[in-house]
């Protein structure tokens, strides 16, 4: 069905993975319009409560095909950097959380689909940076906004003006990754994670998304309302109840999405 993308379901937990390997998964038209069409299914698909983005091969995604931009003027630049990012807030925005299993390159827009993801696991072999200055055009993608946002204002500038790849340890060391693993350990741990998420009450894991990815754009005191308000929308939920109750009974809850 894909020429660009395998999609796959573990249960409740998404996986999809960037298989371009001859070309290190680089991003071109065919990915943006794969990786557009997985999302619309993992969008309506409300059994999944989890996703991966991974790649194939020793590369996550090395950056957009060089090959596909390298002629464009300036309409087409804008262009690509509109549907790219329009795609990449997309998954940012999915009310699951996403988790990205960084297995080795992910440069310019793979650390920009990375970063639209909730999670970063990085194997050990991975390899971060925003490279655009070195090719005469900035980060395309919306890494100048997620960057900054992750590591802080100062780190992402330095990086963003050098241009220079990062490795794994530094890139958990500056907080843009949550953990490095051996990259044998690396989707095992990813699903681990996802399992943890999808076990857990599906609404409530929904709503404190929504509540840290709406809040961090607001002032604290409109961010404590939202949380006030869904938290309160909580307790309208027939998880709440099996949660507590199974809480009060000393067993496992069977949560149902309800």
């Amino acid at each position: 069905m894909y020429q660009t993308v395998r999609y796959e379901k573990q249960e409740n937990i998404a996986i999809v993975t960037i298989t371009r390997p001859e070309a290190l998964n680089a991003i071109n038209a065919d990915v943006l319009r794969d990786l557009a069409q997985v999302i619309t299914e993992v969008e309506k698909d409300e059994a999944l409560h989890c996703m991966i983005l991974t790649g194939e091969g020793r590369s996550f995604v090395a950056g957009a095909d060089i090959g596909v931009q390298c002629p464009m003027d300036l309409t087409a630049g804008r262009n690509w950097g509109r549907t790219g990012s329009a795609l990449f807030r997309r998954i940012e925005k999915l009310e699951i959380p996403t988790i990205a299993a960084v297995n080795g390159f992910a440069l310019g827009g793979g650390c920009e689909i990375a970063m639209a993801c909730d999670i970063i696991l990085a194997s050990e072999k991975a390899k971060f940076g925003q490279p655009e200055v070195t090719l005469g055009i900035t980060p395309g993608f919306s890494g100048t906004q997620r960057l900054p946002r992750r590591v802080g204002v100062a780190k992402a500038k330095e990086l963003i003006f050098s241009g220079k790849m990062i490795k794994a340890d530094e890139a958990k060391e500056i907080g843009l990754v949550n953990g490095v693993y051996a990259p044998e350990e690396l989707m095992n741990a990813a699903l681990e994670m996802a399992k943890s998420f999808a076990k857990a009450a599906p609404i409530a894991v929904k709503y404190s998304k929504a509540c840290i990815d709406r809040g961090m754009q607001m002032d604290i005191d409109d961010g404590i309302a939202l949380e006030n308000e869904m938290f309160g929308m909580c307790y309208a939920t027939a998880d709440q109840k099996e949660g507590m109750t199974a809480f009060l009974e000393k067993r496992p809850a069977t949560f149902k999405n309800q």
